[in-house]
């Protein structure tokens, strides 16, 4: 168990997650993380954002690097967002499962609270690999009794125009889209200063 940030320092909230988070083919001020950072100025949050998202990142790879990341920054919340490239390759959903629910208990030991992202998945996955991806989210959320915003693309995911011309990446106009989903769930875990 850690100690909370001394007083007059700014907590810290860590986003780890994929290209999705990491903002891929935009400016960085344009992606949501970014505008995280100014809407928590603006509301008079006191907290720093650090965005360790990257780019093809998947759950192994998130589970190998969260102990470090963790002692580095020391986060007071960690948006959690990994899991659409396992879910995109095809991998192994209890790996997934497991992956993440490491990454949440590693998350606990530093008292940090988490908010989980759920994704979903293209119709041509199938209908039975795509549920239960789906269902990994909310039942680790459901278990660990975790704050989840269960789809990341919430309300746009069918509009082709606020994709980049990949038809993956969110564009620059979906951007305070994927933030409103976020802060919905990410604004009860938030203490004013």
């Amino acid at each position: 168990m850690l100690p909370p940030p001394a007083a007059g320092v700014a907590a810290t909230i860590m986003v780890y997650g994929d290209s999705l988070s990491a903002g891929y083919g935009l400016p960085q001020e344009q992606n949501w993380v970014s505008l995280l950072q100014k809407r928590l100025h603006d509301e008079k949050f006191d907290y720093k954002v650090v965005n360790l998202s990257i780019s093809g990142e998947t759950t192994l790879g998130g589970k190998n690097r969260i102990a470090a990341a963790l002692d580095t920054h020391r986060p007071a919340i960690v948006i959690l967002a990994l899991g659409a490239n396992d879910g995109l390759r095809g991998q192994n959903l209890d790996a997934m499962r497991g992956n993440l629910d490491a990454m949440t208990e590693a998350c606990r030991k530093f008292n940090a609270k988490v908010l989980l992202v759920g994704m979903r998945l293209p119709p041509n996955y199938g209908a039975a690999y795509a549920k239960k991806f789906q269902n990994v989210f909310a039942d680790i959320a459901q278990r660990r009794k975790l704050p989840l915003v269960p789809f990341l693309l919430e309300g746009f995911a069918d509009d082709r125009e606020m994709f980049q011309a990949d038809g993956i990446h969110p564009a620059a106009q979906a951007q305070p889209l994927m933030l409103e989903t976020v802060w919905k769930r990410l604004r009860p875990l938030l203490k004013q200063q």
